[in-house]
C-alpha cells in the first residue's frame, strides 16, 4: 500500500516516513501542499491514505486535504498537528496529535486502512 506523508519538518517527516516504511507501507514523501498535489494529480498512482500536517508553508493542511479529496473522492486524509484542539477536521477525515509515539502511528493508521 502507498501512503502519502505531506510534512515540512525534514526531520519529522523523515521520522514519519521510517516507521511507516518499518509497518511495511510504501510512502510518498512531500515537503509541501504543492509537491502533494503533484502526486495527486498522477492518477497512476495509486494512494491508501494522505497524511499531512495542518500548518504547510504553502497551504494549510485542510486546503490541501478538500483538494486532495477532489481528485480522489475516495482518498482517506490523516492530519497530524501539535495543535489538535485548533483544527476543524472535516467529516470523514482523520487526526493524530503531535508528538505522537509508535504504536499510536500504526494503530491510527491501520484503524483507517482497515474495514469496518
Amino acid at each position: 500500500m502507498h501512503l502519502l506523508v505531506v510534512e515540512d519538518d525534514d526531520i519529522v517527516r523523515m521520522l514519519m516516513v521510517e516507521v511507516l516504511a518499518d509497518l511495511g507501507y510504501e510512502v510518498i514523501e512531500a515537503q509541501d501542499a504543492t509537491t502533494a498535489l503533484r502526486v495527486l494529480e498522477d492518477a497512476s498512482q495509486a494512494l491508501a491514505l494522505m497524511m499531512t500536517d495542518v500548518g504547510l508553508p504553502d497551504m494549510r493542511g485542510e486546503e490541501l486535504a478538500h483538494r486532495a479529496r477532489a481528485l480522489r473522492p475516495l482518498l482517506p486524509v490523516l492530519f497530524a498537528s501539535g495543535y489538535a484542539e485548533n483544527v476543524n477536521v472535516p467529516e470523514g477525515m482523520h487526526m493524530i496529535s503531535k508528538p505522537f509515539g509508535i504504536d499510536q502511528l500504526r494503530d491510527k493508521v491501520m484503524q483507517i486502512l482497515t474495514p469496518p
